[in-house]
């Protein structure tokens, strides 16, 4: 079961729209350091996504909310109508889910424009409202959370806001140490995540800017926080993860000290192939998150990849720059 409790140290897998989808979160699972991955967001507009909607974007539903490596994965909604949410939760549980995310923080002006995401930081009433219109409309047995960002254009917001989903039944709160015009900019502020920490009694999850195990340990100094998201660094460096169990003490780490990349590159492969995505998607994909791992991480062989035109032959590509392990390995000699 999905949740998040005082004296149980938890990490989660951020959703990142077009990054975490059910492939990733399948290859981020097979890692085994997370507890649960949240969903990419869907959304609730004028018309509330039927089942099959819910079960196409997260086919996790499909088998018990849990990813094909075991991985639990919760469902996040993303609106700001109380009673189309309400009801949009209602299907998302018919579909499978077994606990709810309510989006606050998406910074994406197409997003923001139509009454999601972030804007509704600028309106701490309507966090409360559909908030509770969500708790109240499903079992006590289904947990409710929020993810927000501290405020539009400001940190100050945070407090109220997040006062205001712990008033209408939040079980726990993610909270992203930026704000809405900062998008993804520097730096993350983590000390009002602290100060949010200590005046709640739910649950807060610290979100931002954790790149290595040294700013974890300084993210944990400053607020306090037992419970932690990670997003693009656990995306850039698959073993920041497993660095961060071990040091929160939990019984998902393993001892695993460098990710094997050509093991991760085969399974986003793999678990895209079953979910029927074609080629020349996940070819964009691998480019995208080794593109993000050469400038976050570690992963060295990216420039002998990135003009590759074909999945063949950039798993092919992949492999022998492995083997030979060599960083400026030209596409002539790994192709002979």
């Amino acid at each position: 079961m999905i949740s998040i409790t005082h004296g149980k140290p938890a990490l989660v897998l951020a959703p990142m729209d077009g990054l975490t989808d059910a492939p990733m979160r399948a290859v981020q699972g097979s890692i085994g350091a997370f507890d649960y991955a949240v969903s990419e967001f869907i959304r609730v507009a004028q018309e509330i996504p039927p089942v099959k909607v819910f079960r196409r974007d997260v086919p996790e539903l499909l088998t018990g909310c849990r990813t094909a490596t075991g991985l639990p994965v919760q469902v996040q909604i993303l609106g700001g109508d109380p009673e189309r949410m309400a009801i949009a939760a209602i299907t998302a549980v018919d579909a499978g889910a077994t606990a709810i995310d309510i989006n606050f923080g998406c910074p994406a002006p197409t997003v923001n424009r139509h009454d999601g995401g972030a804007t509704l930081l600028k309106y701490p009433d309507r966090i409360y409202c559909v908030v509770k219109a969500v708790r109240e409309a499903l079992p006590l047995s289904i947990p409710v959370s929020a993810k927000m960002r501290l405020g539009w254009d400001s940190i100050d917001p945070i407090f109220e806001n997040a006062q205001m989903a712990e008033s209408a039944g939040a079980s726990w709160i993610t909270i992203h140490g930026r704000t809405k015009i900062q998008r993804y900019a520097p730096p993350a502020h983590w000390e009002p995540i602290g100060l949010v920490r200590e005046r709640l009694t739910i649950p807060v999850v610290a979100n931002g800017d954790i790149w290595n195990l040294d700013e974890f340990r300084r993210c944990r100094e400053v607020t306090g926080c037992e419970h932690f998201m990670l997003g693009r660094c656990a995306i850039a460096n698959p073993n920041l993860a497993n660095e961060i169990a071990r040091e929160l003490g939990t019984d998902r780490a393993s001892a695993a000290d460098a990710p094997d990349w050509i093991e991760l590159i085969r399974q986003l492969h793999h678990y895209s192939s079953c979910f029927g995505l074609g080629d020349s998607y996940v070819l964009c994909r691998l480019k995208q998150w080794l593109s993000m791992a050469s400038r976050f991480g570690s992963y060295p062989y990216f420039e002998s990849l990135k003009r590759v035109q074909t999945l063949q032959e950039f798993m092919n590509i992949a492999r022998l720059c492995e083997e030979l392990g060599d960083e400026t390995t030209p596409r002539e000699l790994t192709r002979a």
